[in-house]
């Protein structure tokens, strides 16, 4: 999270205490990108807890998996965060944060991943907590991840997992990057190799990223709800962060100001309004609603936030499709009366 840090973490606590104190605000906390949990810790919410154990791991897959960790305490980008479990090293649970440019940016999407018994021979398996949201061609409603890397897709060769080279931050970036992506409609394969700017191709994305969005949001509110183990603090600072530009967000993908994924501008003069939906805006009225409920219980302060009038909304600016297909039809039909009558004279 590229936020400016309020409070100093440093041994013995004195100048933590000392910030604490100076503010007044709520105090934020740096959390590692990587971390260990120790082996008392009770980890039974991890997808594959109850699966075979990291006893049925190989010297030489243990040794790699601890290269592994390694590599990801040094390497992880700001926008992931990894958990590894002292007393089952064949499970790690991961959350990346949405990218900017996305109908996903902001969200929170959850991991679980186990190492099988012949790793490195075996990609991990990776499990999605989708929350019964299908909000990606890639992420199914069952958890399934569809990833050339972890072979679960028939991608080409050079794409596939390479024992010898194929490491789990490489996976995890090319979730975050091929997967969570600006134009996921395109990610499904009847689709991939589509003109993706050409006119019905790209009303198409543009609808499914509404939906993607609308989803997103869902998805925000369950985590709200059941944080997934050991992540608690990352969500409740992440969404009292970001709540205000997710709704600022909201609020310019309702009244038409922005498409899904477009900078923002609070600042400009709004000159012009994009088409948007009846259905997207009655289906993102319900969720904004919603949103700004867990969002003050989570401790967001949005008393300086103007909460958009949904309500108001549906009435003004909004162009449906219908409205859009009334209006061709009623200047096609002026334009035939039009050439009658100059044929009468």
């Amino acid at each position: 999270m590229d936020q400016e840090l309020t409070e100093i973490r440093v041994e013995g606590g004195r100048e933590e205490q000392n910030q604490q104190q100076q503010s007044n605000s709520t105090v934020r906390r740096e959390f590692k990108h990587f971390d260990m949990i120790a082996a008392e810790n009770d980890i039974n919410d991890h997808h594959y807890f109850s699966s075979s154990s990291s006893s049925s791991l190989s010297p030489t897959g243990s040794a790699k998996i601890m290269k592994e960790w390694r590599m990801l305490e040094r390497n992880l980008p700001d926008s992931i965060y990894v958990r590894a479990y002292e007393g089952r090293i064949d499970l790690l649970r991961a959350v990346i944060i949405g990218p900017t440019g996305t109908p996903y940016h902001d969200g929170l999407f959850f991991f679980d991943i186990k190492f099988r018994s012949d790793y490195p021979n075996s990609p991990p398996k990776v499990y999605y907590h989708s929350f019964g949201y299908r909000l990606n061609p890639n992420l199914y409603q069952t958890g399934y991840v569809c990833l050339s890397l972890l072979n679960t897709w028939s991608g080409n060769e050079n794409e596939k997992w390479k024992p010898s080279q194929s490491t789990i931050l490489q996976v995890l970036v090319s979730i975050q990057g091929l997967v969570l992506n600006s134009k996921p409609y395109f990610n499904e394969p009847a689709y991939a190799k589509m003109p993706k700017n050409s006119n019905p191709w790209k009303a198409s994305s543009l609808s499914y990223n509404r939906n993607a969005f609308i989803l997103s949001c869902k998805t925000m509110l369950c985590i709200l709800k059941r944080p997934p183990k050991f992540f608690e603090e990352i969500v409740v600072q992440h969404f009292r962060d970001r709540g205000e530009a997710i709704l600022t967000a909201c609020n310019a993908y309702i009244t038409g100001q922005a498409n899904i994924g477009d900078q923002i501008n609070t600042t400009a003069a709004i000159t012009t309004r994009k088409v948007t939906s009846r259905t997207f805006k009655a289906s993102m009225g319900s969720v904004y609603s919603q949103i700004i409920k867990a969002f003050k219980e989570n401790g967001s302060s949005l008393e300086n936030f103007e909460i958009l009038d949904t309500s108001q909304s549906l009435k003004d600016h909004v162009w449906s499709t219908c409205d859009v297909i009334v209006v061709i039809a009623v200047i096609a039909g002026l334009c035939v009366a039009f050439v009658l009558i100059s044929n009468r004279f």
